[in-house]
């Protein structure tokens, strides 16, 4: 089996995504619910703004999610003054219409760090393992695990 190679040249991934590849067009609409995000959230009040984002956009149609039912009558209405404000947006010039949904709106979840503390009594333990083992990986291992012990508790 023989590999031909084409006889088009390789485009750079940027030219791609930009201009012709099926990927553009996904692009382009995260730009534009980037940028009506952005537009939202500098005019609404301080109390909605964490309560409310742009949710997508289909055929003329902005999606707004909001996490509470009461957001959601108020963001009704003030229905007209959002349309107004999104169409202000180039990109947005056509917007028919703004749908509604309640969804819930999780924050970015960031795990804490979990700190362990390994006690002395148990690093005088790791260092003895380490001197009867034969093994030079395996004491190595012992010996730096037992280099921990204290360091929190003291």
């Amino acid at each position: 089996m023989s590999i031909k190679g084409k006889g088009v040249r390789a485009q750079p991934v940027g030219q791609l995504l930009r201009t012709r590849g099926a990927l553009a067009p996904l692009i382009h609409t995260a730009g534009i619910l980037l940028e009506a995000q952005e537009h939202l959230l500098a005019t609404l009040p301080d109390e909605l703004k964490d309560h409310v984002r742009v949710g997508g956009y289909r055929d003329g149609h902005l999606t707004l999610m909001t996490d509470r039912a009461v957001w959601l009558t108020w963001l009704r209405f003030e229905r007209q003054r959002l349309l107004s404000l999104l169409r202000q947006l180039p990109a947005l010039q056509d917007l028919q219409g703004l749908t509604f949904k309640v969804r819930p709106i999780r924050p970015t979840y960031t795990p804490q760090a979990q700190t362990r503390e390994l006690p002395e009594a148990a690093a005088d333990q790791l260092r003895e393992c380490a001197r009867d083992t034969t093994s030079p990986r395996l004491r190595k291992s012992l010996e730096r695990l037992a280099s921990h012990g204290g360091q929190n508790s003291q």
